[in-house]
């Protein structure tokens, strides 16, 4: 029997996601204002389903109950989630929501498959995410003075990777974290926001050659930092958020060009200047000529995707641990190993229509400052998922940063939580301003005969034109 069950929840399992994924490319062209609560209430039923199918795997392949109790907090945490974050903010985004909690319920289920111990303190760092940040949609709609502290973000977001670099310690040859009471910080991925914050305040309103430059100089000291501290994958992130946000708000090719002659010059000066990147392109080359040493890595992710399918070998049934680090920069090999080609594909979906939605919420905000930091947040999510799956797939070099919301990392799904509630608040009030435009524009209507004599007069007016 229990063969049985694994065999169908294989096919079940990439059935669901694959749904949920169609589901939410269809809901990308639903207009904010139409009510589609049946249409994402079923993709939270798929949610609960993939979640079920998958942990039931689990307990009755390892036939352990921590699994079981694990389940039902991952469960309680998702059904929390979705039910206070609609029933605060009404007008909250349902499907960048359940994208969230799709792509949490998936980290959490292989991080527990990699690593037990590193699941639970996974999942306290949600449950802490979650709490932090259902006020930062209440504090954007009511704070006004965001706009005014673009020095602050700056000077505090240097300080902060200048800390790291003095006095953090040193991972797999980066100083890219310290420790403060027994927990461990990436300040990398909390600057992200500052920094994008600070681009926004400095380049609303004034895109002029003397302010971009001022900008670059600042933009260019944050690379610089995490250039020494080695954190290439994160400087690489910054430098294209930079690039972007200065080419939104200026609308200059010239800007754009030279962001990409600069990036390719700073990839070959990064390329003679350290050896780990001389190792990662040449890794990336031919991994199979160096199979036992530099290309061990990412020849080990190719043969897990590969001998999942389409349909995956079933959770416990692969051998994702033979891959290093595979729970923190090889998570997406692994789902593919084990839940299949298919999920993985659809999991890329999933990422691509959050970036679609957030990139849509963009372009009907009218507001600079928060135009710009919704566009940034934007490239900065897809453009680091593009690293990570790129790299593990060999289709570019390695660059060892996380999958957001997936792969193992405090400090990342805090961050990428934190991103993505601040789109929610900004997405609530450009609902709440475009609800209060709609009013004052029927409130002439209600007007009785003074509306009925502006309506004579305008269209007296029209007629003379």
């Amino acid at each position: 029997m229990q063969e049985y069950i694994f065999e169908l929840s294989r096919y079940l399992i990439s059935l669901l996601v694959a749904l949920f994924a169609l589901l939410g490319l269809i809901a990308l062209r639903h207009k904010p204002k139409e009510n589609h609560g049946g249409f994402y209430a079923f993709q939270g039923l798929l949610i609960f389903a993939v979640q079920f199918l998958c942990f039931l795997n689990l307990a009755l392949e390892s036939r352990d109950m921590q699994y079981v109790f694990f389940y039902a907090f991952i469960q309680i945490f998702l059904f929390a989630a979705i039910m206070l974050v609609t029933m605060i903010y009404e007008n909250v985004n349902r499907l960048l929501l359940n994208n969230m909690c799709m792509l949490l319920g998936i980290g959490l289920c292989m991080v527990a498959r990699l690593s037990f111990a590193k699941a639970v303190r996974q999942y306290v760092i949600v449950l802490a995410s979650l709490a932090f940040s259902l006020a930062i949609p209440y504090l954007l709609t009511r704070i006004r003075f965001w706009k005014k502290l673009t020095w602050l973000y700056a000077s505090v977001g240097v300080t902060l990777l200048s800390v790291v670099l003095i006095f953090g310690e040193v991972t797999h040859g980066s100083k890219i974290s310290f420790a403060l009471a027994g927990i461990t910080f990436q300040p990398s991925e909390f600057v992200k926001i500052l920094f994008l914050f600070f681009l926004a305040g400095a380049l609303w309103e004034d895109v002029s050659l003397k302010r971009v430059l001022l900008t670059a100089l600042i933009a260019g000291i944050h690379v610089i930092i995490l250039v020494i501290s080695t954190d290439l994958g994160s400087a690489l992130i910054f430098f294209v958020g930079y690039v972007a946000v200065v080419f939104i708000s200026s609308r200059n090719y010239w800007y754009l060009i030279a962001g990409a002659a600069g990036g390719s010059a700073a990839a070959y000066l990064a390329y003679m200047l350290f050896d780990h990147v001389k190792i990662r392109v040449l890794a990336w080359q031919d991994p199979w000529s160096y199979i036992d040493n530099q290309g061990y890595q990412i020849t080990q992710s190719l043969f897990a995707v590969g001998s999942g399918s389409w349909f995956g070998m079933g959770l416990l049934q692969g051998n994702p641990k033979a891959i290093p680090y595979v729970i923190a920069d090889f998570i997406f090999s692994s789902i593919c190993e084990e839940l299949g080609v298919i999920v993985g594909i659809c999991l890329i979906l999933i990422c691509l229509s959050c970036f679609v939605q957030i990139m849509q919420i963009a372009i009907r905000i009218h507001d600079r400052f928060y135009q710009m930091i919704v566009y940034g947040i934007g490239v900065m999510y897809i453009f680091q998922i593009f690293l990570t799956i790129g790299g593990g797939i060999k289709f570019i070099p390695l660059t060892g940063v996380t999958l957001p919301f997936i792969s193992y990392g405090g400090s990342s799904v805090m961050t990428t939580m934190v991103m993505f509630f601040i789109v929610q608040g900004i997405y609530i009030r450009l609902q709440k301003e475009g609800g209060k435009h709609l009013v004052r524009k029927r409130k002439p209507q209600e007007g009785g005969n003074a509306a009925k004599e502006n309506n004579t007069e305008n269209a007296e007016k029209r007629d003379k034109g």
